[in-house]
């Protein structure tokens, strides 16, 4: 009579982990129905699927390196903008339809990011500041103004530091490079960064991650959301992955922090005062104003901007306030 109770009780337990296995899979079948992100459409490439605001172009810097860029506006002085770690050039679209009314704005995909060729490469921030020096030179510019967003701000001050002649000034959104890390930090890096979790990035990681970049995610900058997960059908998308790994380590294998003081072009840096990703939050204490602050010190000719209620995407999320500060600081 116990052992039939026993069985009993068994069968019962049993067939509550079925149900539940089922209301689990019913659940998550219901999520994806509801998501907004179901009727994507399949991406085949990277190179020619995505859709950018502005009339793309070349440029052939070798056999195995081709540069995706556009090219807006004329004027005297020239703005050349690099994107962060795993963008591409459509996040500096509203700077661009607005500062193209009185400048040359060029801006580029780096090699392995959006429309650019993705062949492995080194992700070395000398390697990247190379490639601005050929880019240029490949358009025929002597010098320009030159502009970059997180990582893309890293890779402008190893330009200045590398090819000072190329540079008139310097523009820097949140950028990377401001921040000390220990060995034992950056091998964190290292392990946290791997292809593997690059690659296998779900989709409500992906929406949290790009959200955490902003104060107050405009409804348009959703786009960014959308391509990253469509991205992740794309017969180069395995390569893009690998070039933000080399990025990352990059990033912390060539530190800029204490090669500040010999940067001498005039320098405008902006930072969102709620900017989630600097000073990161796992590793080191104390607000981005900090941070902020230590690198304008460092920076023998420059002038920071602290802009209120935004986050690490300043350039997108406070356009007027960037474009404004840009056009004073360049005339």
């Amino acid at each position: 009579m116990c052992l039939q109770n026993e069985n009993s009780i068994k069968a019962q337990t049993e067939n509550d982990k079925l149900m539940k296995n089922l209301l689990i899979l019913a659940l998550i079948t219901l999520l994806a129905a509801c998501s907004p992100y179901k009727d994507l459409q399949e991406m085949q490439s990277m190179q020619t699927d995505f859709d950018y605001p502005f009339e793309v172009k070349y440029a052939a810097l070798s056999d195995d390196m081709k540069l995706a860029y556009v090219d807006e506006g004329e004027g005297e002085q020239t703005i050349l903008l690099i994107h962060g770690l795993g963008s591409y050039l459509p996040a500096w679209k509203k700077n661009i339809e607005d500062l193209k009314t009185d400048f040359r704005v060029i801006a580029v995909d780096l090699p392995g990011y959006g429309k650019s060729t993705k062949n492995p490469h080194s992700g070395k921030m000398t390697f990247y500041a190379g490639v601005v020096k050929d880019f240029l030179a490949h358009l025929g510019i002597e010098k320009a103004v030159i502009g970059g967003h997180s990582m893309g701000g890293q890779i402008a001050m190893t330009a200045a530091l590398q090819y000072p002649g190329i540079v008139e000034k310097l523009i820097l959104v949140d950028p990377a490079g401001f921040e000390r890390f220990t060995e034992g930090q950056k091998d964190w890096f290292r392990d946290v960064m791997t292809l593997r979790s690059v690659k296998l990035t779900p989709v409500d990681a992906i929406e949290t991650n790009l959200a955490y970049n902003f104060y107050n995610m405009p409804d348009d900058a959703k786009f960014m959301i959308t391509d990253r997960i469509a991205m992740r059908d794309a017969e180069d998308f395995d390569n893009y992955c690998y070039a933000v790994v080399q990025s990352v380590s990059g990033m912390v294998d060539e530190p800029v922090i204490d090669k500040l003081e010999m940067i001498k072009h005039p320098t405008l840096i902006f930072f969102g005062e709620n900017d989630n990703l600097i000073p990161n939050r796992y590793l080191n204490p104390g607000t981005t104003r900090d941070i902020a602050e230590a690198g304008h010190e460092k920076l023998p000719d420059s002038k920071l901007v602290m802009i209120p209620k935004c986050g690490h995407f300043a350039q997108f999320e406070k356009p007027e306030i960037i474009n404004k500060e840009i056009r004073s600081f360049i005339e």
